[in-house]
């Protein structure tokens, strides 16, 4: 596999690549990232790792002991989110580079990677980019864009006035029903709080 990396978010989504099939047969695989030169394989929240982990490594050993294809048809499956266009400005030029260059390995360490989904150059000064592999939804995110990338790109482009994290639909329905519950929580602790310091004792 080249530079470029991969992502598989479902079973149908699998079918490219026989080894993203074979792992998403594997009971309480969510998704499977493809970098450069690394495997990350993220879990369902109530699969026990001690159970998957032998059997997401022996398939990965069979897989490559064997020499079998990462993907189902010849061709380059890498990123060219950030590949520079004739059409592009110099500042996106710029930022694609700095994404590609100081971003992309830096992330990619961590079992990551990132897509670069445009800049809001005649309007709010924003990079949209979207977090892949391990990165994807993990409790650092935030962190990673605001301190990491978001620091960097407005420290060399001074175009740029923020980073925004681009969610899929169903990230977003995801991050919503857990607002919604974290709401319904809230209240009804506030209730029962309410309840509790109004309720009258008899002696």
């Amino acid at each position: 596999m080249n530079s470029g990396t991969a992502e598989f978010l479902d079973s149908r989504d699998s079918m490219r690549s026989p080894l993203a099939k074979t792992l998403f047969g594997l009971d309480g695989v969510r998704s499977v990232f493809f970098g450069p030169d690394f495997v990350t394989v993220s879990k369902v929240t109530d699969t026990n790792w001690g159970t998957l982990k032998p059997e997401i490594y022996s398939t990965l050993m069979e897989h490559f002991t064997a020499g079998h294809p990462l993907f189902a048809e010849e061709g380059d499956h890498g990123s060219s989110d950030t590949t520079i266009l004739d059409s592009d400005s110099e500042t996106v030029a710029m930022i694609k580079e700095l994404l590609d260059t100081r971003v992309r390995p830096a992330i990619q360490e961590d079992g990551g990677d990132l897509e670069f989904r445009g800049f809001g150059e005649d309007s709010d000064g924003l990079v949209r980019v979207k977090l892949k592999g391990s990165c994807r939804g993990c409790d650092s995110s935030t962190v990673t864009l605001k301190s990491g990338i978001e620091r960097m790109l407005m420290h060399y482009i001074p175009e740029v006035k923020g980073v925004e994290q681009v969610l899929d639909v169903e990230e977003e329905i995801a991050l919503d029903e857990f607002s919604k519950l974290e709401q319904k929580l809230n209240r009804d602790k506030e209730s029962e709080r309410k309840r509790e310091s109004s309720m009258g004792f008899s002696v």
